[in-house]
């Protein structure tokens, strides 16, 4: 993929690129976010969208309190949303961490959701701080115990330090590791990169690696999936497929909690990147809460009125 656009794998050959990338109009970029979001979905697509939303929805719990009951519960919902009505698609993958990724595999496919990819979170996450023998280690384990999908880390103290290079290897070898058939999530936590212009660089510099998708954060920081990172996230990931002829999926996370959250995500997915990103093979929301209210937002357009909270299982 970055042969097209870099000499080569050297840190000098990133840097150079790099510098290529105009500056982020910071205000620009705001005031862009601020117009599309007083935008909003016709009722009559409105459940079109919700539904969209949930087949987005990477349905997470990243606690140290996680339990394999919690994680089969998890699992069940993500299968059934709402057991009642089968009409309402199954989320778009179940993310976990490493030691819980065989729990939550064998879960969905005793469950009915052979579909449903298992995403495990690796590299020493959230801090990325280990070496890279354990981030190696670490990324092998989860996919021996059937993740599909791997959320990794970056070395965010390293970008910051100008450590282009190591960042970028990391990526590669890591990528190295997931093959073809492994989808490749980079975690960028954006909300320790400052600026604009670094958050652009980063997504660039995650591409060029091999990523396959560009992730805003882990949720455990804020800010997180600020509607101007998602925006400049958007920007690069249509640029690089004009440039390299890839399309880069984006998986904003944290923050992200009812479905007018949700449904300002899609518009600006529509109006920046374009309407072939309107998939869940190209767009992911990382949530938990997120779900309860995309099923009551659905049971109202269904019925009428809101249900109560106690129709929805808690999380």
């Amino acid at each position: 993929m970055n042969s097209t656009l870099l000499a080569d794998n050297s840190e000098a050959s990133l840097k150079k690129f790099l510098k290529t990338l105009a500056p982020v109009d910071a205000v620009g970029a705001s005031a862009r976010v601020e117009m599309l979001a007083t935008r909003s979905i016709k009722t009559s697509s409105k459940n079109w969208a919700i539904d969209l939303a949930i087949r987005m929805v990477d349905l997470t719990t990243l606690e140290g309190a996680d339990t394999p009951g919690k994680v089969k519960a998890l699992c069940a919902k993500g299968v059934y949303p709402d057991p009642t009505d089968l009409s309402i698609p199954s989320v778009g993958a179940i993310c976990v961490y490493n030691d819980m990724v065989k729990i939550a595999r064998d879960a969905l496919d005793n469950g009915g959701g052979k579909h449903i990819p298992v995403a495990a979170v690796t590299t020493a996450f959230p801090s990325g701080r280990a070496s890279m023998e354990v981030k190696i280690q670490d990324t092998k384990d989860a996919i021996a115990n059937g993740a599909s999908e791997i959320d990794m880390v970056i070395d965010r103290g390293a970008f910051l330090a100008g450590n282009l290079g190591l960042v970028f290897d990391e990526i590669r070898t890591i990528k190295e590791i997931c093959g073809n058939d492994v989808r490749l999530k980079v975690i960028l936590e954006t909300g320790e990169l400052v600026t604009l212009d670094n958050v652009r660089k980063a997504c660039y510099l995650a591409m060029l690696a091999g990523g396959d998708f560009i992730k805003t954060s882990t949720g455990k920081i804020s800010p997180a999936a600020t509607a101007p990172v998602v925006y400049v996230m958007l920007e690069a990931v249509r640029d690089f497929y004009k440039m390299a002829g890839v399309r880069i999926g984006v998986k904003p996370a944290g923050g992200i909690r009812n479905t007018k959250d949700a449904m300002k995500q899609l518009v600006l997915v529509n109006e920046i990147a374009g309407p072939e990103w309107l998939d869940p093979s190209l767009f992911r929301i990382g949530a938990s809460a997120l779900l309860n209210d995309l099923l009551m937002q659905r049971m109202k357009m269904r019925d009428g009125y809101y249900a109560s909270p106690n129709y929805v299982t808690l999380d």
